[in-house]
């Protein structure tokens, strides 16, 4: 009664319930699609496509398009879908989250709703984490979606424009969230049609959606260009930092990352500077130095934060231990860093077009995702994304056992505790993964084991190079593994070893190249004889790394499978899982357990007085462990808070970021329209009167007596902006406000005629479009400096009982009607004056990516004039005797 009662109230469950109904009519399709012959199966895409033609809907044909995607894997990859695996396919394809343990086949799962969305001919987008596992999927899965007649694109760095824009082209693309986001931007600043690669946003399934959409959701993906502010002050306060004092000349919030300058510190910054008052509007500048370098010197950890490597600051992602190359911390903060190690400071940047991946993905018209861990964020997906979760049960049960935590009082009882319970599980060969939450700690650990004469691996920031093969190995008799946070490996931990990577491992000594080992373990028909020669020697090496491996399985099976240690709890219990996640894969046996101190920075910040109170009633010892539920629930408790906290933060962030997010999609749906070639005549036209009834309202208020008008103003005005043919003052006396504005608009418009006539209308039609082009980036740019400079501020306007969010709607609805009255009239000014279409300047752009490689840099260039090509100037002129006489 109790278990019906509970399955009444779980939405889960009924969601369950619900997919299992689908799932049986699709397994009554089996027999039906196992009888079709492979070009009869190949033809059901046609069929599809034509039934929603007539009118079908994709629920309509989803059980038929299921059962034809598993039947041609079973073919293709000899990989049969589980009916766990259908219903992951049935809510990915209704726009939801699937939670899916490591090791239930997610990448198998995507096929299904990839394939079914795809026959809408409007492209289906797989987002992955990384280069690599975009490529491993396009290739792997793509046997598929080719065998049915579908395209299948890559999306990932260093690909020429055409091979993206052809890949966009496809029917299904796999590629990075950042590839898609920076192609998005650089679609953005296009000034060809033909430059613009992305087709329309229509659907996305975003694996690791966790980590994707709420652990990099504040992060902006930026182009940028350089600026020219000069460097030295960086040096300068890198040297005063370290001089203050803490808790004296300034405090530090560490649960905020907050840095505060007293006044005692003010008061010393202004005499070591000889400057009167740090506070003053002229010596903003200097105040925000200050901060940034209290921040870099008091917040920002070596090995921690970032890395320094060859020479440059790399920032360290807090949630997968990754190096984000590329990406620099914004506002002066990275260079504060570059001045604290003694490194050469790169120049500040200015943005050229940014957007945060959550308002990126926002824009498709539908969006799925899935991952090992959300159902702890399900409320920010719901609320942020419009998307709920499903937990999908496992295909086999799981028997992972998550032993309570072990509490210690400090931190180096922690640890040796840690490397005793690896010494003992070592000792008879069980494989142990160490989880821990920086570099500095996983290398504390190593150093540790070391001393015990006990070997390891280590995988973090500083080792990424060998990822994959540390995370693949983990699984084997006796590997003791260390890692930074877990997430989005991409490579599961099978027990007793992975046979492919051993496979390559000796296709390597047997003196391979790495390119030839790639070709023979990638999937589709081999390039060349070599190719397929390696094939046949990797198929026969593997088969008997399969057999080696099988028997080492056993032996790992029967010791208690992986043995997991958490070395502390992480702010989201979402990563905590993450870490347990890896074992017990597929009813793999197996078991973790965290080991924590009262010195961890959870307990430290989070854990309040309760955990304190707590363990002295306890009665700690240094080297006594204490396992309590008590202690246990105040520390998901203090996580709970955590998250809880940083929900609010990002939701916080987004309200901002929506606001410019709506700015955004005004100027580039109006740049999109002027790329593609509209007709700007009428748009001029309106702009000329908008310019000459401001010009009016300016020098000729409304309400006020015509005596006190400034005509002669008006007048300058004009002849510097709308009528460069020049006006008397007294042409304009004894007019009626209206009929000002009348006569002055007629002129203006005629004056544009005139220039119609004289450059021809295919001509100034092509200098409009160029000119709207340059001119809205180069004041888009400048409004975007001036958001981020009034975001800074804004939080100070709730000291006057006002709320800073609306302060700052009003503010920037004002900056951008500004910033359109700007456009508007610098394009009738250089419309009306103009001889010859300025060319497009060349600008160097970096992306902030944060990927395995650095960033690349992309030079926009003109296409070359020949010299006997018409003039682009619209002379009519060759080139050689117009704007290019004296060019060689």
């Amino acid at each position: 009664m109790f278990k019906l009662l509970v399955s009444l109230l779980d939405d889960n469950a009924r969601d369950i319930k619900r997919l299992q109904r689908t799932v049986a009519f699709i397994n009554e399709l089996e027999p039906q699609m196992e009888r079709l012959k492979d070009e009869e199966l190949a033809a059901k895409t046609g069929e599809f496509k034509e039934r929603l033609a007539k009118g079908a809907t994709l629920n309509d044909l989803l059980p038929e398009a299921f059962a034809v995607v598993r039947e041609a894997s079973r073919r293709v990859l000899g990989m049969r879908h589980f009916d766990v695996q259908l219903m992951g396919g049935i809510v990915l394809h209704q726009g939801r989250i699937a939670e899916m343990k490591t090791g239930e086949g997610k990448t198998l799962v995507a096929t299904l709703p990839a394939y079914l969305n795809a026959l809408t001919g409007r492209g289906v987008h797989i987002v992955t984490v990384n280069d690599y596992l975009a490529r491993r999927d396009a290739e792997w899965m793509g046997q598929v979606y080719r065998f049915l007649g579908l395209s299948v694109g890559v999306i990932v760095q260093g690909l020429e424009p055409s091979e993206r824009r052809r890949s966009y082209q496809s029917d299904i693309v796999y590629g990075t969230n950042n590839e898609f986001g920076f192609d998005y931007l650089r679609d953005n600043l296009a000034v060809d049609p033909a430059d613009m690669v992305q087709r329309e946003l229509y659907y996305a399934i975003i694996d690791e959606v966790d980590s994707i959409l709420i652990d990099e959701a504040r992060t902006p993906l930026i182009i940028s260009g350089p600026s020219a502010k000069p460097t030295d002050l960086y040096y300068t306060f890198a040297r005063i930092a370290p001089r203050l004092v803490p808790e004296v000349d300034y405090t530090v919030d560490e649960k905020a990352r907050t840095v505060a300058v007293t006044e005692s510190g003010v008061a010393k910054v202004e005499k070591w500077l000889k400057v009167e008052n740090l506070c003053a509007e002229d010596n903003l500048e200097l105040m925000h130095h200050l901060q940034q370098a209290l921040k870099a010197h008091a917040l920002m950890k070596r090995d921690h934060d970032y890395v320094v490597k060859d020479g440059q600051v790399i920032i360290v992602d807090e949630f997968t231990g990754r190096l984000m190359y590329g990406r620099r911390y914004s506002d002066g903060l990275h260079q504060a860093i570059e001045a604290k190690e003694g490194l050469k400071i790169e120049r500040e940047s200015q943005t050229l077009a940014t957007i945060t991946l959550q308002n990126y993905f926002r824009m498709y018209e539908k969006l799925a995702g899935m991952t090992g861990t959300a159902a702890t964020e399900e409320e920010e997906f719901r609320k942020i994304y419009k998307m709920d979760v499903v937990v999908i049960p496992t295909h086999k049960p799981m028997i992972r056992q998550d032993l309570p935590d072990a509490v210690f009082k400090t931190e180096a009882a922690k640890f040796r505790a840690v490397v005793e319970e690896i010494a003992r599980r070592h000792a008879k060969g069980q494989p142990v993964l160490v989880g821990t939450t920086s570099i500095e700690k996983s290398e504390i650990l190593s150093r540790m084991l070391q001393r015990r004469g006990i070997q390891h691996n280590v995988l973090n920031a500083k080792h990424h190079e060998r990822e994959a093969e540390i995370v693949a190995q983990a699984g084997r008799l006796g590997a003791v593994t260390i890692a930074t946070n877990m997430a989005g490996r991409g490579t599961d931990i099978l027990l007793g070893g992975n046979p492919v990577f051993l496979a390559k491992e000796e296709m390597r000594r047997r003196g391979y190249s790495p390119e030839l080992i790639a070709a023979a373990t990638e999937y589709g028909p081999p390039r060349t004889p070599e190719e397929a020669e390696a094939r046949q020697v990797f198929q026969a090496v593997l088969a008997e790394k399969e057999r080696e491996v099988e028997e080492e399985r056993q032996q790992v099976v029967a010791l208690g499978g992986l043995f997991i240690i958490g070395t502390e709890r992480h702010e989201s219990r979402r990563i905590d899982n993450q870490l347990r996640g890896r074992c017990g894969r597929q009813g793999d046996p197996g078991a973790t357990q965290f080991f924590l101190s009262l010195e961890d920075d959870l307990l430290r910040l989070f854990g309040g007085e309760a955990v304190g109170n707590l363990a002295t009633r306890l009665g700690m010892e240094e080297d006594v462990p204490i396992e309590h539920p008590l202690l246990t629930r105040a520390i998901e408790s203090a996580q709970k808070r955590v998250e809880q906290r940083n929900f609010s933060l990002r939701k916080h962030v987004l309200e901002y970021d929506d606001v410019l997010n709506q700015q955004r999609e005004v100027i580039y749906s109006q740049r999109r329209r002027v790329l593609q070639g509209e007709d700007l005549r009428e748009v001029v036209e309106d702009m000329i009167e908008e310019v000459v009834s401001r010009a009016v309202t300016a020098y000729c208020p409304e309400g006020v007596h015509p005596e006190e008008w400034d005509l002669n103003g008006l007048v300058e005005y004009a002849a510097q902006v709308f009528l460069p043919s020049g006006l008397d003052p007294k042409e304009l006396e004894e007019k009626p406000r209206e009929e000002l504005l009348d006569f002055l608009t007629e002129q203006a418009l005629q004056f544009y005629r005139r220039r119609e006539e004289e450059l021809g209308a295919e001509t100034l039609r092509e200098m409009e479009r160029l000119l709207l082009l340059r001119l809205v980036d180069e004041k888009w740019m400048d409004h975007l400096d001036a958001m981020d400079r009034l975001r800074d501020g804004i939080g100070l306007r709730a000291y006057g009982q006002r709320d800073p969010l609306v302060e700052y709607k009003l503010e920037s609805y004002q900056m951008f009607q500004n910033m359109i009255a700007a456009i508007q009239e610098d394009m009738v000014r250089y419309l009306f004056r103009i001889k010859v279409a300025p060319a497009v300047e060349r600008r160097v752009v970096v992306e902030n990516r944060s990927a395995e490689e650095p960033a690349s840099r992309t030079v926009r260039k003109e296409k070359k004039v020949g010299r006997n090509d018409p003039c682009p100037c619209g002379s009519g002129k060759k080139y050689k005797k117009c704007c290019g006489r004296g060019v060689d």
